[in-house]
């Protein structure tokens, strides 16, 4: 140290916020290298912004750049920039926030919220250079402000104090030089030293820095004479370079007119490690009080963790070409989690704040953007090439019908929606093309959930709307029992399912002629569906008459808001409670088997056989659904007596 040296005691709870971010902050310990880049290209930006009206602070001649030596022998790795610098009191008062402000305030957040998250909190504080001692023992700065002669030297060895003192250093710029640990890959600190170690993370954090970084790199190579003729028995030549590792391309920030498809392909096999062309690309930025680019990517196949549970999603996020964040969930809903991308936005903070940006409104207004401008794609796509369409909804209809659920989107996804239909058994539809061929005296939009569609395309709950000429949607995938919670209304049409309630079809005279002729049957019929219902009362909650079937004798059917039984199998699948649920037996009035069951009751009102048939009415009900039988014993001898008696 220098003549001129003064030791500064951290404020109390600076070890505490040390030891807190050092050990539970960033998951990556790699990550120091792309703060300390970050620092080093904003003092290149503020020293150029100085310039313009102070020509003399910087030398035209001398190229903007970063520079990072290692030396293996003496663990250091340097991080050098020839931008603005620091004087003594900026270097004492900004060099890291630790040393300048925010531990008390920190300090104060944990004590008022004793439950607190120490993780969540410490983001609102910018502690980015000090990530260094993840890697690092000490850490030494040398800096220089422009428009000086003096330069400053700042070290710490991250305890409860830092030392500063006056240096040497020819140019204006910075120095952060780390003193590292032992590498030890086991528990994430690889050694820092290896060349291909920095190559790969600058390449993987700062690829697309404005300026050069530059590394230092050595190798050998036999020494050759005038001829170019290797020379026997000399000793190799070491060469020393300086090799540029950042692209310094951005290509999201080039007019889209200037990129090739090719270079877009490319670039999306960079960042998703994919090996085939995207199905579609996305371009769009924002300009004003709050800046951004956007350049995202739908995959032509599936990530294979589509549906995984623990499956991380998330767009790469960029503040001025540094990458933040290698997955931001912020960025896009779950239910477009197989997007791949890029945001970069000039306006959000560089410090650590950047790991926790859940509550910035500016990261939601980002989001609910890219929303917009994908369904907008996917929408043109279906409209102008349905074959196309039909291929990615084949491959992501499962997952994009998820945002139907999602409140603040359902209205942008509703329209890409896809379903089987009775109208055609080879097409799929969406929910504007069923309304467009909807019947002229038809209320609502009918649909049936579930297993496949060959059970429900066979239902006896479809035979009244099939003879009237109305479409039935077939909702068979297993998220379908979920959408049909949340899609309640479409084009000023409700979506009704066609196994609950009761069914009012065709005209007014005609729904009144029907239910006057129900009413009737009812009536003439109260004693025998009295003795049904009491047989099975522990499973029905009523026997009436039906209105939708025609040709099957019986089916059970769901009050309006009951969970339906494809729902209530997955729920306990997933070991989740459902509840308890009977439901109504509809009978059909003009059923042969109902004029034989009248017969025999009316003969022996008390005859067993009457709860027999009962009870096999019930269970033929279920099958006929894909429900399993209370009892398949019985149901099995029932059935086996009724042959014998036929």
């Amino acid at each position: 140290m220098a003549a001129q040296t003064e030791s500064y005691t951290f404020k109390s709870e600076a070890q505490q916020l040390l030891d807190l971010m050092v050990h539970s902050l960033y998951s990556h310990k790699e990550i120091f290298v792309r703060e300390l880049i970050s620092n080093a290209s904003d003092a290149l930006d503020k020293l150029r912004f100085e310039a313009l009206t102070d020509k003399s602070l910087r030398d035209e001649e001398t190229p903007l750049r970063v520079r990072i030596l290692a030396d293996a022998d003496g663990r250091t790795l340097s991080i050098s920039d020839n931008g603005v610098g620091m004087s003594r009191e900026e270097c004492i008062e900004h060099l890291g926030t630790i040393a300048r402000s925010g531990t008390k305030e920190f300090a104060e957040r944990i004590s008022e919220v004793k439950d607190a998250d120490p993780e969540s909190l410490i983001g609102q504080f910018g502690v980015g250079f000090y990530s260094s001692f993840m890697a690092a023992d000490e850490v030494t700065v040398v800096t220089r402000r422009a428009g000086e002669e003096g330069a400053t030297l700042w070290r710490s060895a991250g305890g409860g104090t830092f030392e500063v003192g006056d240096a040497e250093r020819d140019a204006a710029g910075t120095t952060v030089t780390l003193h590292l640990r032992d590498a030890d890959p086991d528990n994430g600190l690889p050694d820092f030293t290896d060349e291909w170690t920095l190559k790969s993370t600058i390449k993987r954090y700062s690829d697309f820095v404005t300026y050069p970084i530059e590394l230092r790199t050595e190798r050998t190579e036999p020494k050759v004479d005038e001829e170019g003729e290797e020379i026997e028995g000399a000793e190799p030549e070491t060469i020393v370079e300086w090799v540029t590792v950042n692209s310094m391309k951005a290509i999201w920030t080039r007019n889209p007119s200037d990129v090739s498809e090719e270079e877009y392909a490319e670039f999306y096999k960079h960042i998703s490690h994919d090996w085939e062309p995207p199905f579609e690309r996305i371009s769009f930025a924002a300009e004003g009080a709050f800046s951004y680019r956007a350049l995202l990517f739908i995959p032509d196949r599936p990530p294979f963790d589509l549906f995984y549970r623990d499956q991380k999603w998330g767009l790469q996020l960029y503040v001025n070409r540094v990458l933040i964040q290698e997955r931001s969930e912020d960025l896009v809903p779950e239910w477009l989690r197989f997007m791949r991308g890029v945001v970069d936005s000039p306006d959000l903070s560089l410090n650590v704040s950047r790991e926790i940006l859940q509550q910035d409104r500016r990261v939601g207004a980002i989001k609910k953007r890219v929303v917009r401008k994908v369904t907008d794609a996917l929408a043109k796509i279906q409209q102008e090439d349905r074959e196309r369409y039909d291929s990615f909804w084949e491959k992501y209809g499962r997952v994009l019908k998820e945002g139907a659920a999602d409140q603040a989107f359902a209205e942008k996804v509703n329209p890409l929606l896809l379903f089987a239909s009775s109208a055609d058994e080879s097409k799929l539809t969406s929910l504007a093309e069923y309304v467009e061929r909807m019947a002229e005296d038809q209320e609502a939009i009918y649909f049936i959930t579930g297993e496949s569609r060959a059970a429900v395309a066979r239902s006896p709950h479809l035979e009244a709307f099939i003879a009237k000429g109305y479409e039935v949607l077939y909702l068979v995938d297993p998220i379908d029992e979920i959408l049909a919670g949340h899609l309640t209304e479409f084009a000023e049409k409700p979506l009704r399912s066609v196994g609950k309630g009761e069914v009012e079809l065709g005209t007014e005279e005609e729904k009144q002629e029907a239910e006057d002729a129900r009413k009737e049957k009812q009536a003439t019929h109260e004693a025998l569906l009295g003795a049904l219902q009491t047989t099975l009362d522990e499973h029905v909650k009523e026997v009436r008459f039906s209105s939708r079937l025609t040709e099957s004798a019986a089916c059970l059917v769901g009050e309006e808001h009951d969970l339906s039984p494809q729902l209530q199998r997955m729920l306990k699948q997933a070991n989740q409670e459902a509840p308890a649920m009977k439901r109504i037996l509809e009978l059909n009035a003009d059923h042969p088997v109902l004029e034989r069951l009248q017969a025999l009751y009316d003969e022996d009102a008390e005859s067993p056989r009457v709860a027999e048939y009962a009870r096999l009415l019930h269970a033929q009900a279920l099958v006929a659904e894909g429900s399993p039988i209370p009892d398949p014993v019985e149901f099995s001898r029932l059935v086996v007596d009724l042959m014998v008696r036929a």
